[in-house]
């Protein structure tokens, strides 16, 4: 499925003017039909499914338990 510029934004969440810029500075591949650019909405799948892994593992360390403090020399 193929987005214009102004769906990519509403999909990624982000200003219009940024993905225009980034499909300008090709780190988007879009294609242009010789009005619009239009961009492959799939692209994106992979770098959600990173975020999605790295929440889940931020999520598992934050909920790691702090180990206790052993002190195996207490010098007072």
């Amino acid at each position: 499925m193929y987005l214009t510029i102004q769906e990519t934004a509403e999909y990624l969440s982000l200003p219009e003017e940024i993905v225009r810029s980034l499909v300008l500075q090709k780190k988007i591949r879009a294609l242009f039909d010789g009005e619009q650019y239009l961009i492959y909405k799939d692209q994106f799948q992979t770098h959600f499914e990173q975020l999605e892994k790295y929440k889940r593992l931020y999520d598992e360390y934050m909920k790691e338990p702090i180990p206790e403090d052993i002190d195996i020399k207490d010098e007072d």
